[in-house]
């Protein structure tokens, strides 16, 4: 049955209830409890005026319970450690709760997932969890930590901070050997890798081969994907030319797995790029050293070498 909480005595005279309950020593309760000896008589008499009973029977130099004491007591004390352990659960669970970031599946697969060893093995004990998906999420209300978030700078959230700037090249396999690209016509026997996302004219072929003065170009085939990883999985199996966002590819192109296709004109810049937003103004520790790690590999990323980059 439910009791008004109004009426339950307060926290702090059951607390030094107990602490003198356990010792039958106000000296030693006062000492556990930091006060003064006098303030602990005092919330023992108050506990007893509140309640119109006497808990304890003093004596010279000795304390003993009452009935009433005694009963009180058992029950007290297993409440307060009760409440003592599910506190200190709900501590640990806090030091211990994953970073949730969030961000695109695209991002996630190409640049995210490859570099989380590298916070591993300088933060060993922090936990994050990584939420791939393609929907905006409320950060606050759906427990997301951390977001990075494809934006223009003008449509970027308020306080979100910039990772760096996008830039659009053609990549390929170098299985795929595509020879010198001179003109559209060159196309012609070649297969292109659609990302399909209404929207974005930048990095969809037509669109951008228009943007280039290629809008003549009839490729021999188009391949559609939903998804901008499978677009690129696609690209390293050989099977086309994919429009390739180069900050998340470099690695794969520093290891030469693909090539940009520099002979094509560059496009103009889309002004998009990768943005760090945080739920909370105060960061956690382990947040505020997933934020850091971020921003650093961000960083790394925009003043990279682009050795190996170009095709040969």
């Amino acid at each position: 049955m439910r009791v008004d909480l109004h009426r339950l005595p307060s926290l702090d005279l059951l607390r030094g209830f107990v602490a003198v309950g356990r010792r039958l020593s106000i000296t030693e309760a006062a000492r556990e409890l930091c006060l003064t000896q006098s303030a602990v008589s005092r919330q023992v008499q108050a506990l007893e005026e509140q309640l119109g009973t006497r808990l304890f029977r003093r004596g010279h130099r000795s304390l003993a319970f009452t009935a009433e004491g005694e009963r009180l007591f058992r029950s007290a004390d297993a409440a307060l450690q009760q409440l003592q352990d599910a506190l200190g659960a709900v501590r640990e669970r806090a030091r211990s709760r994953p970073v949730t970031v969030s961000a695109t599946i695209g991002f996630t697969g190409l640049w995210l997932l490859p570099r989380l060893s590298r916070f591993q093995a300088r933060h060993p004990g922090v936990d994050v969890r990584v939420s791939a998906h393609n929907r905006v999420v409320d950060l606050r209300n759906d427990g997301v930590d951390l977001a990075i978030r494809y934006t223009s700078a003008e449509r970027a959230p308020p306080g979100a901070r910039l990772l760096f700037h996008e830039t659009v090249v053609p990549v390929a396999s170098p299985a795929l050997r595509v020879g010198a690209l001179e003109g559209p016509e060159a196309l012609a026997g070649l297969t292109l890798l659609e990302f399909e996302k209404p929207g974005y004219p930048w990095i969809q072929w037509l669109p951008w081969l228009a943007s280039i003065g290629w809008g003549q170009a009839r490729p021999r085939a188009i391949l559609h994907f939903n998804q901008y990883d499978l677009v690129i999985q696609a690209a390293l199996a050989g099977q086309g030319i994919a429009l390739g966002r180069r900050e998340l590819v470099r690695p794969l192109l520093e290891e030469g797995r693909l090539v940009v296709l520099d002979q094509l004109p560059a496009p103009a810049s889309s002004g998009h790029g990768y943005w760090l937003l945080q739920a909370e103004a105060e960061l956690r520790p382990e947040v505020a050293a997933v934020a850091a790690w971020i921003e650093d590999e961000a960083g790394q990323e925009a003043t990279a070498p682009l050795h190996r980059l170009l095709a040969e």
